[in-house]
């Protein structure tokens, strides 16, 4: 399933109705969860029945597509599924407990209640709300893919515009390229990551950089009046400012990711809990800005494109045990070089890299000690060559 979005081009008035179609979804996701608390042991399959019986007790939930209103309950089935799921999995803190949205900003279609013109450059709704055409502002292009490809479609309100997200129901591959090199991974603050060959990567720290306008921007929204227009305008200047930043780190994310994978045939990451991190104040800013679990998910995805092998393993000991002798040395958080009886001095987060190295071998049943090359498969498809005495014979000194 890959997804190609696309800016929606039209007029004020037709945007208005994309809000009322938003609000009606969020009406039906809501009314939903609240059928389902007040009438505890109902099946699930039920609360697909009360998508029907809300179009008949409100003509204005009507308007939206039987499908989109079908899509809309499932964000509430999907919600009490997770809640289940974490309370039988005995998931320690909070378990989730499906909640009331107050602030939804997008609406599903399913394969109705829409239509592709026939160059593929325009959108039109054609449910009872009559939101209209819209020009497809991207640079995908929709050709490429079967009109019965396109599952379903996602439109979503940001600060600065609107947005059409197509689901294709298209298995995404490309060409492997053997490279000969595995690699370790250790994200820190310091550096965004240090591999195990001991590159680093900068971080970007996009927040930092952008605080003393977020600042700024935010004194302008505090000294309006509330409700008023001039409001609204200085709250859109500070939602698009977020939405600058959150999508520089994404894209960092994925440049950064992308480069790993193709440049490796095995990747290994440390799996981190960032629920627990983020608990030290001191250090939570800067861990949310680092975004190390995008930067992880998106290693995982290239890898499946890609057919490379990408491995998470734990981050236990990985910082304190030596990388060349396995002795554990025990050291601060500010302590940030790796000394060792044994002669190894080097950098903490480059020793951490070749134990995160060592370990992702051992669980994937590579022999560390093994001279030439080593087979493995990826993903089932291709055997891979790694000379893992590239990697692991390195100099500590």
């Amino acid at each position: 399933m890959i997804t190609l979005e696309f800016k929606l081009k039209g007029k004020a008035q037709q945007y208005r109705v994309i809000d009322d179609m938003i609000r009606t979804a969020q009406f039906v996701r809501n009314k939903t969860l609240r059928y389902w608390s007040d009438n505890q042991g109902v099946k699930l399959v039920d609360l697909y029945k009360q998508c029907a019986i809300m179009a008949k007790e409100f003509e204005w939930a009507g308007k939206l597509n039987s499908m989109a209103r079908q899509a809309s309950a499932e964000r509430a089935i999907f919600a009490i599924q997770r809640f289940f799921a974490n309370c039988q999995a005995k998931k320690p803190g909070q378990k989730g407990y499906p909640r009331f949205k107050k602030h939804t900003r997008s609406v599903e279609y399913k394969t109705s209640g829409w239509l592709l013109s026939a160059d593929k450059r325009c959108l039109t709704f054609k449910d009872g709300f009559a939101a209209g055409k819209f020009k497809l502002v991207g640079s995908r292009d929709l050709h490429f893919y079967a009109p019965d490809e396109i599952k379903r479609i996602r439109v979503v309100r940001r600060a600065d515009g609107y947005y059409v997200q197509f689901c294709i129901n298209v298995e995404r591959k490309e060409e492997f390229v053997f490279t000969g090199k595995a690699i370790g991974i250790d994200v820190g603050l310091n550096h965004f990551y240090t591999d195990s060959d001991g590159d680093t990567v900068p971080n970007p720290r996009y927040l930092r950089k952008s605080e003393k306008a977020l600042k700024r921007l935010q004194k302008r929204v505090s000294r309006k009046k509330k409700g008023s227009g001039n409001r609204k305008k200085a709250i859109n200047k500070l939602g698009r400012k977020h939405l600058k930043v959150s999508r520089q780190r994404k894209g960092f994310a994925i440049k950064t990711a992308l480069c790993a994978v193709k440049s490796s045939d095995f990747v290994a990451y440390e799996e981190l809990q960032m629920r627990n991190m983020v608990k030290n104040h001191k250090l939570a800013k800067s861990i949310s800005d680092a975004a190390w679990s995008q930067f992880a998910q998106w290693l995982q995805y290239f890898g499946k494109v890609y057919g490379k092998t990408v491995i998470a393993v734990g981050p236990q000991y990985t910082s304190q045990d030596c990388s060349n002798c396995g002795n554990l040395v025990k050291k601060t958080l500010s302590t940030r070089t790796h000394i060792c009886g044994c002669g190894a001095i080097l950098d903490r987060d480059h020793n951490a890299a070749r134990n995160i190295l060592a370990k992702g071998l051992k669980q994937a049943g590579i022999n560390l000690n093994t001279v030439g090359h080593t087979e493995i498969n990826a993903w089932g498809q291709t055997d891979l060559y790694l000379l893992v005495a590239t990697s692991t014979s390195k100099s500590t000194g």
